[in-house]
């Protein structure tokens, strides 16, 4: 496995980040501590280093296992977990972005993970509610305590991200190298503002269901033609199924399976893409660590992009059409040499 600087720094992770929400069982799904174990240690026998967690994975238990399984070579590991959603449900501090519940819970993860330090911490989600300064002066004092390297977001829109970076900078404080995001073949609407941004703060991106939940092994299309398609009416849609059909189609041909195809995919982008695989069975993991063995050729990457293809919607669809673009450079645009263009 090969190894990509983590955005605007100088941390090595590998191109694949393990994704461990399927650690324990306290759901009613996911893998037992030896199942677990058996999957970290394909990964990281791969070349594996990237761990990504959170503090309600599982009811803690994932973090748990991490501990053990990192505990033989702590350093070697990134080890990133995530802060914001409950710990107690019904006790208003036990959750969202504030310093309270954000030094609360670093230090419960602290100690689920046997460890000193957390390599990457991550703003789980936005909760609209604590100001944006809170934040970013909490991250930078955790960081200045050494109790956290790196500071990331997940699942939260563009406009913040970019208030929460710019504000760091003006400040001196601790600014976001990582954003998490929802991203595959059937659901792009990141590529809208989140991407960009991301590559204009030079951000690496870890996309999750980059597999659309399923949808993308192909799995659900034998259900289709034989009339018993059950589940998510909006993931299953024949626009999704269409989509799965094409990748199911060019893995064939590539000779490597959809599943390797369509986390290849969300790879080669023109950005630094770090997507999360996750497994509930070895085999699974064995897969998908196989979508570093190949690379996906032009032909085949311009009709997965076609075929899955967003309308952007305004103002990008306005501001990328002939017209306007002629407006706004004088009728130059096909005569400059633009490298920020994105």
């Amino acid at each position: 496995m090969r190894y990509k600087l983590f955005g605007k720094s100088g941390l090595r992770v590998s191109e694949l980040a393990l994704g461990t929400m399927t650690f324990g069982t306290e759901w009613g799904w996911g893998a037992d501590f030896n199942t677990s174990k058996n999957i970290f240690e394909a990964y990281a026998n791969a070349g594996g280093n990237f761990i990504d967690a959170a503090n309600r994975y599982t009811e803690g238990t994932a973090e748990k296992y991490i501990g053990e399984f990192i505990a033989a070579d702590r350093d070697h590991f990134v080890v990133a977990t995530k802060y914001t959603l409950f710990d107690r449900m019904g006790d208003p501090n036990f959750s969202g972005n504030h310093r309270k519940n954000m030094m609360r819970s670093v230090e419960a993860s602290l100690q689920r993970l046997n460890t000193g330090f957390i390599d990457l911490l991550w703003v789980h989600a936005w909760d609209f509610t604590t100001p944006v300064e809170e934040v970013m002066r909490g991250l930078d004092d955790l960081v200045r305590q050494g109790k956290v390297l790196y500071v990331g977001i997940s699942d939260s829109p563009a406009w913040i991200v970019s208030q929460a970076n710019t504000l760091a900078t003006l400040r001196g404080w601790t600014a976001f190298v990582g954003l998490q995001v929802q991203y595959s073949l059937i659901q792009r609407t990141a590529e809208r503002d989140l991407l960009p941004m991301a590559k204009a703060f030079d951000l690496a991106v870890t996309p999750w269901a980059t597999l659309g939940g399923g949808v993308l092994t192909g799995k659900y299309l034998d259900q289709q033609a034989e009339g018993r398609l059950k589940g998510n009416e909006s993931r299953l849609s024949e626009t999704n199924l269409a989509i799965s059909k094409v990748v199911v189609e060019g893995a064939k041909a590539l000779g490597v399976t959809p599943s390797q195809l369509a986390i290849r995919w969300t790879m080669q982008r023109n950005q630094i893409v770090i997507p999360l695989i996750g497994a509930t069975k070895l085999h699974q993991m064995e897969e998908s660590l196989g979508a570093v063995n190949f690379t996906i050729p032009a032909e085949l990457m311009q009709h997965l992009d076609q075929a899955s293809a967003i309308d952007l919607g305004f103002p990008h669809d306005f501001l990328a059409s002939d017209g306007v673009r002629e407006l706004i450079s004088g009728g130059t645009f096909a005569l400059t040499d633009n490298h920020r263009k994105l």
